[in-house]
Order: structure tokens, then sequence, then C-alpha cells
């Protein structure tokens, strides 16, 4: 598993990840043998990244990978470590469409998947929610990776297409003591609204710099800005106008019992970004797994997948027991439709999924859903773009 474990973010991805193994081991284990998960931390840093992957590929000799979160360091371990081994890997969380391209020409071998939703998904939504609120005039500030290039681009695209101006995209590199000078360059836009692709570090130093230097305080930010410490550092009375933007999970049964589980486990909410889908990456890679047996090849395990998330198969819950049926099926050669924090996953061709949204914003006690998103209208507004 490689995931940021040294972020204060990443570390609950990582958490929940290994408590899914937890479980896993509880029911049976793979195959019957124990799981043991050996641990890498990406520092969100695409070279730590690709050493970290490749400790694990050849050192290690793992055949399943389970990471990480930013599409800047999946894409890099995807391409140059674990699709040309034949590993197969897994993300909780990057969503560059980047990696659909990559998937559509074969490069990542049918060995990937991924359980959230790619970024055309917020930066639609990010363009209805501004089209609700009145905007009419935007700037961007993006990340420069590859995720932010990307979504700041869809978000471009659906922005333009709601009849929104765009009227700047601002580069932020991770890092810079200061952004003073990206900060002054947005507000000579005069922008009625920013909208925020950046992670919590250079988020919370480019938002208390705009505030600083008298920008709106009419904000829209990515899932990624899902943190307690936005709030506590910038100052909950400068974020009453925030809007974020998340994909969701339906409203179903499984996804409403995650987080009283997660609390009776942790302790605590799972209040921060990509949690739900952490679980459910763990889970189905682990099952897959199962399916393919001891001493599987990568493929091996990516061919089982779809029997872990067959819509004809049977239902399978995300906790021990749920677990233990599973493996019963999978020993038989049956599938099951497994059932976890995001409701039934069902991977495309790409080894994309699809989801609903949710608007949210910062309250007194953490982060607050405003508004749920059917997948029926976020799909009925990319087509309204299009």
């Amino acid at each position: 598993m490689v995931y940021p474990t040294s972020i204060d973010w990443g570390k609950p991805i990582a958490e929940t990840a290994l408590w899914v193994a937890e479980m896993i081991n509880a029911a049976g284990g793979v195959d019957g043998c124990k799981v043991d998960v050996v641990v890498r931390d990406d520092q969100a840093d695409p070279k730590v990244g690709v050493d970290a992957a490749e400790a694990l590929v050849d050192l290690d000799k793992v055949q399943l990978l389970i990471g990480t979160v930013s599409s800047g360091v999946t894409i890099p371990i995807l391409t140059s470590v674990t699709a040309p081994a034949g590993v197969m890997q897994i993300s909780c969380c990057s969503s560059s469409t980047r990696i659909t391209a990559l998937a559509a020409d074969g490069t990542t071998k049918g060995l990937w998947f991924r359980t959230f939703a790619t970024s055309k998904v917020q930066g639609s939504v990010a363009a209805l929610l501004a089209r609700d609120a009145g905007i009419r005039k935007v700037t961007i500030f993006q990340k420069n990776d590859d995720w932010g290039q990307d979504i700041a681009r869809l978000a471009a695209e659906a922005f333009k297409g709601a009849g929104i101006e765009v009227a700047g995209q601002v580069a932020i590199t991770d890092g810079q003591p200061s952004y003073r000078a990206e900060v002054t360059e947005a507000l000579a836009t005069r922008p009625e609204a920013v909208y925020l692709a950046l992670y919590p570090k250079e988020g919370i130093s480019v938002v208390r710099e705009w505030i600083a230097l008298g920008g709106t305080t009419k904000m829209i930010g990515t899932n990624s800005l899902k943190s307690d410490e936005i709030r506590d550092a910038v100052g909950l009375q400068y974020l009453a106008d925030f809007i974020g933007t998340d994909t969701s999970t339906p409203r179903t049964d499984s996804a409403a019992a995650f987080p009283t589980t997660f609390e009776t486990r942790f302790g605590r909410p799972p209040s921060g970004p990509g949690l739900p889908n952490s679980f459910d990456a763990a889970a189905i890679a682990l099952l897959a797994y199962h399916a393919a047996g001891r001493g599987a090849t990568g493929a091996e395990i990516a061919a089982k997948v779809p029997l872990v998330t067959d819509p004809a198969g049977e239902k399978i819950a995300g906790d021990v027991e749920g677990f233990r049926r599973a493996m019963a099926l999978l020993s038989e050669g049956k599938s099951g439709s497994y059932q976890g924090g995001t409701g039934a996953v069902v991977f495309d061709r790409y080894g994309d999924v699809t989801a609903p949204a949710v608007s949210w914003t910062f309250g007194p006690g953490g982060v607050e859903e405003r508004r749920y998103i059917p997948l029926e209208e976020v799909g009925a507004f990319i087509a309204a773009l299009n």
C-alpha cells in the first residue's frame, strides 16, 4: 500500500484500508492466508511515490498495490512501475481523466481500478453550484500538477458551458514561501468568486493571502479541501460563503451505515476526504485476491474484480460476516455484488466508476453537507453542457 501517511489527511485514508485488512483476516484471510499489508509513505510527492512503489514491486514482489491519493503521484506509479510489471493497482481517490485516456489506449493493461469518480463530476458540479448561486465570473487557482491541471481544465469548460466567465487561471506550485504574486495576479481579474483546485497545505496559504489582500469570500473548492485544518487556519468567519464540491455515496443502506461503523472503530466520524472510497478499494482488491488464490499474478487478481462487483451477484456487506460470506461464494466460483461505503461499486471497462455529488461547507462542528445531487441530475447537467 502506498498512501501519504505522513500527511494529516492521508493517514486516515491508510488506516481505513488497514481496517479492511483486519476484517478480512478475521473472516479467514485471503485464500486462508493472513493479509500482511506493507505500507509505504509517498508524502504526496511523485518521486517518493515511485521509489516506494518500485521497492514494493522489486523487493517485496507484491502483485497488488493499493494507492495512492494524488493523480500526480498515481500516474507515474501506474505508467512506470505497476503496469509494466503486471501488478494490479487500485486507488481510492485519484480522479484525473488522463488515467481514463491511459486505460483507453491500453497503457494500464486492464490492471487499473479506482473507487472515486473522475474529475469531470466535480468540475461540472462546481459550475452547477456557481450558476445556482448567481455567480457570473470566476478565477481559478489550480495546483500545478496532473490533478490540478486536469480538474481546472474540466471546471473551466463547465463554467463556460454554463455561461460563466472564466476571468483567469493561476497555477500554484507547492512549497513556495509566499503566494502573494499569484494572488495579486488573480485579484487583477476582479472575479465574483474563485475556484480552488488545491490541497490543504497550499490552499491555506493562498486563501489567507487572498483574504488579507481584499479578495472575495465567495469561494468554490474541491473535495481535497475538506479538512478541519482549513477551517481552523483560515477562520470560520471568512468561510461563510464557501461552497465545497465532492462526489457522494448514493443514499443506500450500506453507504448510510459506513459512518457509524467507522466511528465505532476509530472513535471519530469519517470527516476527512476519501475514507469510504479507501474502504471499498481495499475490500474489492482483497476479495479479488481471494478469488484469484494464493500465488496469483496481478493480472489474475484484476480478472476477478468483476466477480466481486457483479450487479447480478448476491449482495455482500462490508463487514466481517459479509467478507466471510463473499469469500465462501468466491471460493465456489460464484459472484457477489459488493455493497460498501460508496454503495454498490461497478467499474466500466477503463476501471472508472460514476457517482452522485454533494455540496458542503465548513461549520462549527466540522464539514457540513449542504445539498445532495443525485446521479441523474449530475448526468443531465453534464449532458446540457455538452
